[in-house]
């Protein structure tokens, strides 16, 4: 639907996972009480989107857990449609209030309950606990666009970004953030290299990751082992089977799409699937 309007934003978290305290914020032009978010900027991606309305509403920097039940509703005759995660508190600059939110509150959970203005809001926290907050997330990205492999007339390896693979590696850059991996692996492939290069930091190179050196079992047992927030860059020809090893689940990924595992320990939690 073209004329879907779109946001993001996300349920704020601090303390332990078993008796949280959630952000709940007052908007005095609405003199309602709700969870931070807002709309999206032109080419924004949804997941920047999201942490750049947190910060703005609450001063917070957040990681981005769990994608929460995205919330339907008619505004201003148009279907809007906003998506939601989980966001524990990383960091943060201290609430100012201003002409959009007047006040922050952070409430156990029944509290925001009974505070909260809207049904759905009250429906977001039932998906708070339905699932572990604390996860680790594992960010698997296919390569961005490259271009045609029969007209690249060198090494299939040195094939590099196109216009439209290097816009989309921006716009990952942007993403990766939300989930601020530590470490970084790529197949050897140029155009694998590329797409995580936008996000800085060290890129591990992994032979078992390109086309030719993929192992059914050793490249999921080298993923797996990595046991903090990791993002991995690779191929059209190793992701599905991989992700499929890891998760259980099939996912198909576009050329700069990634899907993201939350796990606990060995156990996936959740597979979400985003666009670049």
């Amino acid at each position: 639907m073209t004329d879907l309007l779109r946001a993001a934003g996300a349920v704020v978290w601090r303390g332990e996972e078993t008796s949280p305290e959630v952000a709940v914020i007052h908007r005095p032009n609405y003199d309602d009480w709700t969870f931070p978010k807002g709309k999206l900027k032109s080419g924004e991606h949804v997941i920047a989107a999201a942490l750049r309305e947190v910060h703005e509403e609450t001063g917070l920097t957040v990681v981005l857990g769990r994608a929460l039940p995205p919330i339907h509703y008619i505004s201003a005759g148009r279907l809007k449609r906003v998506d939601y995660w989980t966001g524990r508190v990383h960091s943060g600059d201290g609430f100012t209030p201003n002409e959009e939110v007047d006040e922050l509150r952070w409430l156990p959970v029944e509290e925001a309950r009974r505070l909260l203005s809207y049904e759905w809001d009250v429906g977001l926290l039932r998906a708070l606990g339905a699932a572990p907050l604390v996860t680790v997330p594992l960010v698997l990205v296919r390569h961005a666009s490259a271009g045609s492999r029969s007209e690249w007339p060198g090494e299939d390896a040195a094939r590099p970004l196109d216009t439209d693979g290097c816009s989309q590696a921006a716009a990952l850059a942007t993403a990766l953030p939300a989930y601020r991996p530590e470490v970084l692996l790529s197949s050897p492939g140029a155009r694998c290299v590329q797409t995580l290069e936008p996000y800085g930091g060290e890129i591990r190179i992994e032979p078992l990751l390109s086309e030719e050196g993929q192992d059914p079992r050793k490249t999921p047992a080298l993923v797996r082992d990595v046991t903090v927030p990791a993002a991995v860059c690779s191929h059209r020809k190793v992701l599905p089977g991989l992700i499929r090893t890891l998760s259980g689940k099939d996912v198909h990924l576009r050329k700069g799409a990634f899907a993201l595992l939350h796990r606990t320990g060995e156990q996936v939690v959740s597979v979400e699937r985003y666009l670049a």
